[in-house]
């Protein structure tokens, strides 16, 4: 196995691709270098003496600054070094060239997707229960639970051991009785009153685009009945989203009703009534430009920007080569590489309103006394993201190298082909929650330390930087680039990535998100509760 790794040539750092020891000697591609201190697996360390103040650079470009003089082979740390990045300067105003990649070996190849009456495609089918406020979650997610058990959707395994437990009979799991229809799916939510308006304007136009998403047939809605988010509220973000929209869409309003049981009866019963419709969609053969994809990362590690990341990059580049859709989030986790996101935005104004949004991001950030450098965790930190430059400059990775076509915030919808950016925080799950109101059928989510993220009605692939969490983790994994550290062609991991994806978009592979009944959802605020 190789010892480290000098990502670009012009770097001044190097990766540990295991532990080494003070006083081993590194080779690579003719240099000779003796550590001077430990450097864990994943973490970095000096090629050359660097000055007070100098600069270190990994993926070719500046992550950091030394607070103190640093010696050739010495380990960098959060007390050696500090957060930098390259600022964004005058740019020119196209971006570079890109040559799309070599896609024949895709061509003519086929998904099997759910096609909508608006032309969409979805990669599942499912009937979803919201509610308009957090009042409601119960009533939300228990309609959703008990049809989940009675159609044969839930997992019981857990209750079937507690009743091993108690000597109780285990209990028969009923039949699937709508194949169509992959399950019930509920949301729940943390706003919809008690905050500013501009929060509950925005849950709107979140739940909005869920139930308008390709991959719900229908919806149930319940409200409390004096929220802030009202009912006509949110069925004018979701025309507003899409004036077509002809879903079936069931509301019920807690303080219509003299009692909770007979309102959750009658939801029951005319849900469970629209439940043969939903189910009569059929999934057919689409092209791949029908993908549109988010690519996501949590629970980082220092080998997430060499594995799984840059692997994530060549499946976004093919994506875009044939005529599909990828959005890159996170922006905390592009500070400090602004100025090359910035060099692809296809326009002056999409430029202009990245580097607004991440200013805007930052004043925020400011205001609390914090700043977007402050974003790794312990984890990321104690496995080799010392700054978030160096987080992000690998995170960027998973973007790959086309052209930006559009940047979105927080809650906007793809309206274009191509590599999109989606205004969001690091956190995994607010995240995953905008990409997939930004239309995103299907999220590819890296991890070095493992995360059981998921998504109610959008399924999320795990990927993994490294083959000791894979194992150790297999119920949390579908992918494991781990390989890739071990010398593997990267390229070649790629494309088994890329076919798991299209089995997964067209129903053969279930994500392991969904296995585990991770369905989370939160929306990201912005302003204070009141």
């Amino acid at each position: 196995m190789r010892h480290a790794l000098k990502i670009n040539e012009t770097d001044n750092l190097m990766v540990a691709l295991q532990d080494l020891r003070a006083g081993q000697v590194i080779q690579w591609q003719g240099m000779e270098l003796r550590l001077r201190t430990d450097v864990p697996a994943k973490h970095k360390f000096t090629t050359e003496d660097v000055p007070v103040g100098g600069g270190v650079t990994m993926y070719g470009t500046p992550v950091g600054k030394a607070l103190r003089p640093l010696l050739a082979g010495e380990a960098v740390t959060v007390d050696n070094i500090r957060h930098y990045g390259r600022p964004p300067g005058v740019v020119p105003g196209t971006p570079p060239a890109w040559s799309p990649p070599d896609v024949s070996a895709y061509a003519g190849r086929t998904f099997k997707g759910h096609v909508r009456d608006d032309g969409r495609v979805g990669t599942a089918n499912y009937w979803l229960v919201l509610p308009l406020v957090f009042c409601v979650n119960r009533a939300a997610q228990r309609l959703a639970d008990v049809l989940g058990r009675a159609l044969g959707y839930a997992d019981n395994s857990l209750g079937d051991h507690a009743r091993g437990l108690t000597g109780s009979p285990v209990l028969a799991a009923p039949p699937r009785l709508f194949p169509g229809l992959d399950g019930v799916r509920a949301i729940t939510v943390t706003g919809g009153c008690g905050g500013a308006a501009s929060d509950c304007e925005t849950l709107g136009r979140l739940l909005a685009a869920y139930a308008d998403h390709p991959n719900v047939a229908g919806v149930t809605v319940f409200s409390l009945g004096c929220e802030k988010l009202q009912p006509e509220a949110f069925m004018q973000a979701l025309h507003k989203r899409n004036p077509r929209f002809r879903k079936p869409v069931l509301v019920y309003t807690r303080q219509q009703w003299a009692g909770e049981a007979d309102m959750m009866r009658n939801a029951l019963e005319k849900t469970l009534a629209l439940l043969p419709e939903a189910a009569s969609s059929r999934r057919t053969d689409v092209p791949l430009s029908e993908l549109k994809i988010g690519m996501k990362c949590g629970g980082s590690d220092g080998f997430s920007g060499i594995s799984a990341n840059p692997a994530l990059g060549l499946v976004a580049d093919w994506v875009v080569a044939l005529g599909g859709a990828v959005n890159l989030a996170e922006f905390p986790e592009l500070y400090g590489v602004e100025a090359s996101i910035a060099d692809r935005c296809v326009t002056p104004a999409h430029r202009e309103r990245f580097l607004e949004f991440m200013q805007r991001y930052e004043r925020t950030a400011g205001f609390f006394g914090t700043s977007m450098a402050d974003n790794p965790s312990w984890g990321n930190i104690h496995d080799g993201l010392t700054t978030d430059a160096i987080k992000s400059a690998g995170a960027a990775r998973k973007g790959g190298s086309s052209p930006i076509k559009a940047v979105l915030d927080y809650a906007e919808p793809m309206s274009v082909q191509g590599l999109s950016l989606t205004c969001s925080p690091g956190n995994d799950v607010e995240a995953v929650t905008a990409q997939v109101a930004a239309g995103c059928n299907l999220i590819l989510f890296t991890t070095g330390l493992g995360t059981p993220t998921g998504n109610p009605i959008v399924p999320v692939l795990k990927v993994a930087t490294n083959t000791a969490m894979a194992e150790r983790l297999a119920d949390m994994i579908d992918y494991d680039c781990g390989p890739v550290i071990e010398g593997a062609p990267l390229e070649e991991t790629a494309r088994g990535l890329f076919e798991l994806t299209l089995a997964c978009a067209g129903g053969d592979h279930k994500a392991k998100a969904d296995r585990l009944e991770q369905f989370d959802f939160m929306l990201w605020k912005r302003s204070v509760d009141l």
